[in-house]
C-alpha cells in the first residue's frame, strides 16, 4: 500500500515534521511517497509545472494520503493535495497536534474538516494507519 506524504514544506522544521509522518508510515510497512525526497524542491532553474508533474506523479498509484494540517492555516499546497486526492477518491488523513481539531475551524476549513478523517495525535494516526494494513 502506497502513502502520499500532505504538507508544507517552506521551511526545515515543515519537512522535518512531515518526515517524521513518513517514517511512522514506513514503520508500519507503508510505502511513501515524500514531494521534497521523491520529486525535490522547487529551485531557481526548475520549472513550477516540472515540479507540479513530479508531485502529481505521487498519487500514482496511491492509496492514502497522510496530510499535516498544523501551523496557522492549511498551507496552499496541502490544501490542494487533499482536494485532489479527496476527487480522486483517495482517502485522506489529516494529522493537527498544535490546536484542538475541534476548536481549529479557522486554520482547516469547513469542508476539509468535513470531507477527511482528522486526527489529534501521532497515536491516533497509527491506530488508523493500522486500519489499512
Amino acid at each position: 500500500m502506497k502513502v502520499y506524504i500532505a504538507g508544507p514544506l517552506c521551511n526545515e522544521p515543515e519537512r522535518k515534521q512531515v518526515e517524521e509522518l513518513d517514517l511512522v508510515c514506513r514503520e508500519l510497512g507503508f510505502d511513501t511517497f515524500l514531494p521534497h525526497r521523491d520529486a525535490g524542491l522547487w529551485k531557481e532553474g526548475v520549472s513550477f509545472k516540472e515540479i507540479a508533474e513530479k508531485d502529481l506523479g505521487g498519487f500514482d498509484g496511491c492509496d492514502l494520503v497522510v496530510a499535516n494540517l498544523n501551523g496557522f492555516n492549511v498551507g496552499a499546497g496541502t490544501a490542494f493535495e487533499v482536494g485532489y486526492a479527496y476527487a480522486k477518491g483517495i482517502k485522506v488523513i489529516g494529522i493537527k497536534t498544535d490546536r484542538d481539531v475541534d476548536e481549529s475551524i479557522e486554520e482547516i476549513s469547513a469542508i476539509i474538516m468535513g470531507a477527511i478523517k482528522i486526527v489529534g495525535s501521532v497515536d491516533e494516526l497509527r491506530k488508523e494507519l493500522k486500519k489499512f494494513s
